[in-house]
């Protein structure tokens, strides 16, 4: 299925079809097959892509420069202290000398706002690395993780548990609503998801045959659930809150026992990473593991570096759509 994405903006997957998704995790997943056979058909050969860092990133920062320089383009990192970003110059102007020496701008940081000012002057594609809000390019590589584990994506069950109002829990449940899935949102009643984007998401699985389901019951909420997803209990910029996140969200820990409530043989475990699983953690040794103990982590259930890996190729992907030839 050809489609033109050329100059598009990737935000938020709000502004994406089911259609426009699916010919995404396709190309990423013909990219990947290109990667292991040794080709590198180099879509953005002579391009030059900026990519903004205001909050530092592992999976996100290495998945742009590798994708980047497989295509035949040129990153450049620019972190919170080598630009003036909302210091000296102001979003818009930073858009508008950037767009001038770049083709493409990559947004990792913390207001939406920001890569939406972004997006509206910069005049070349922007994509989202993360924001408050949102968190796109990893939900693409959630997706296609689960496409490979299953098979499909239509009608699979998928429960986040965790704190259901950041950007995570944002983002999964557009992207799955989008493809039609079965999600739920489990997590304490003072976490549930913002009410406005619940109603746009319901709206948006009524039109695919997808549903929704928000609930602080671990047992209904992970019941039948192909898969099992969850992220650290304090975002980026949050660590004063993890003491009371600890004491709010350990019954909502990932582990053996919450599997076997799936009442599925084969249930697939999902994290976004970096993954608070074992004493090694740096928030403190006596912790020790968090939103998921360390033997599912480590389990036959968990593909969390397959999903890693799937960041370089669904990135790869959203760039070649919206930068590369027609």
């Amino acid at each position: 299925m050809a489609m033109n994405l050329i100059g598009r903006n990737f935000l938020t997957l709000k502004d994406f079809t089911p259609e426009e998704i699916r010919y995404l995790l396709n190309l990423s997943a013909d990219l990947k097959r290109l990667k292991y056979a040794g080709i590198k058909p180099r879509n953005l050969e002579g391009k030059s892509i900026a990519l903004i860092f205001e909050k530092p990133s592992t999976r996100t920062r290495c998945a742009f420069v590798v994708a980047a320089i497989d295509e035949g383009a040129h990153p450049e990192y620019l972190g919170k202290d080598d630009i003036q970003l909302g210091k000296k110059e102001t979003v818009k102007d930073t858009a508008r000398v950037l767009g001038r020496m770049f083709d493409g701008i990559q947004f990792r940081g913390f207001k939406h706002e920001t890569a939406e000012g972004l997006a509206k002057y910069a005049g070349v594609p922007v994509w989202n690395g993360l924001t408050d809000l949102y968190h796109p390019t990893q939900i693409l590589a959630d997706l296609l993780t689960i496409e490979e584990y299953f098979g499909t994506l239509k009608g699979i069950s998928f429960a986040y548990v965790g704190d259901g109002r950041n950007n995570m829990a944002n983002s999964l449940m557009i992207g799955c609503a989008k493809m039609g899935m079965d999600c739920r949102i489990v997590s304490p009643k003072s976490l549930f998801p913002d009410k406005g984007l619940v109603k746009e998401v319901e709206a948006i699985a009524k039109e695919t045959g997808g549903k929704l389901t928000i609930t602080d019951e671990v047992a209904k909420g992970v019941k039948g659930a192909d898969v099992l997803y969850t992220d650290v209990w304090a975002s980026m910029g949050e660590e004063d809150q993890m003491a009371a996140r600890i004491k709010l969200l350990t019954p909502y820990q990932v582990n053996m026992k919450m599997l076997k409530m799936t009442g599925k043989e084969k249930p697939l475990f999902l994290h976004c990473l970096p993954a608070f699983h074992n004493n090694e953690t740096v928030v403190s040794k006596e912790v020790g593991a968090m939103e998921v103990s360390d033997e599912v982590f480590e389990s036959k259930f968990s593909k969390v570096f397959d999903q890693a890996e799937n960041r370089l190729h669904t990135i790869k992907a959203v760039m070649v759509a919206t930068l590369g030839p027609k």
